[in-house]
């Protein structure tokens, strides 16, 4: 099935650590919120930009305090209306994401089995990649088989300084004085069972 074209009604920019964010609306709701150079990043949109929009305006600010770490769970303090355009499955998997708490990680594969798709790991994992909303739907905090942080559309490492953010970032993974971070998730660190 095939995504309808997105019609997206204004957008802004906004600067953070990680850069450039594009943020996008539609008449629904949130449309998009991507990096600079983020894969599937949709370039130059056809509408007006908006700074004084409402609902851009309130994403501004979630993103704000969000990367300033002003509120307790380190996400952003409440979602604004989202309406990211994919197809019916892609947003089954969207949804999936917004259960997934800050500070915790699953799998690909427990996303899938908590989708009743288990023999579909790859088919999530390719929806989790074009998620247009990254940080507020939390595609970050989907982790390889085995705990390594993999398949970020935003880059690796913006997907390591989003669980640093968030405190969810595997043990094993955070750098140490002794060496580079290995890349296995350990058995000890918080996680989202299935």
């Amino acid at each position: 099935m095939k995504t309808s074209a997105v019609t997206h009604t204004a957008w802004t920019e906004a600067d953070t650590p990680l850069g450039r964010l594009l943020i996008a609306r539609n008449a629904q709701g949130l449309s998009g919120l991507w990096f600079e150079d983020q894969k599937y990043h949709p370039g130059t949109i056809d509408a007006p930009r908006d700074d004084a929009d409402p609902l851009l305006r309130e994403t501004v600010a979630a993103m704000t305090a969000y990367f300033a770490g002003r509120d307790e769970a380190s996400t952003p303090p409440s979602l604004p209306p989202m309406a990211p355009a994919g197809t019916a499955f892609q947003q089954a998997v969207w949804r999936a994401l917004l259960d997934i708490p800050s500070g915790l990680t699953v799998t690909y594969g427990e996303l899938a089995a908590r989708l009743g798709r288990p023999e579909a790991v790859r088919a999530v994992a390719a929806a989790v990649g074009r998620n247009p909303v990254s940080v507020l739907i939390p595609c970050h905090r989907v982790l390889g088989a085995d705990g390594s942080l993999t398949g970020y559309a935003g880059g690796l490492h913006r997907k390591e300084a989003l669980l640093t953010i968030e405190g969810g970032l595997p043990a094993t993974l955070r750098p140490s004085p002794s060496g580079p971070p290995a890349r296995r998730h350990d058995n000890n660190t918080p996680g989202v069972s299935a």
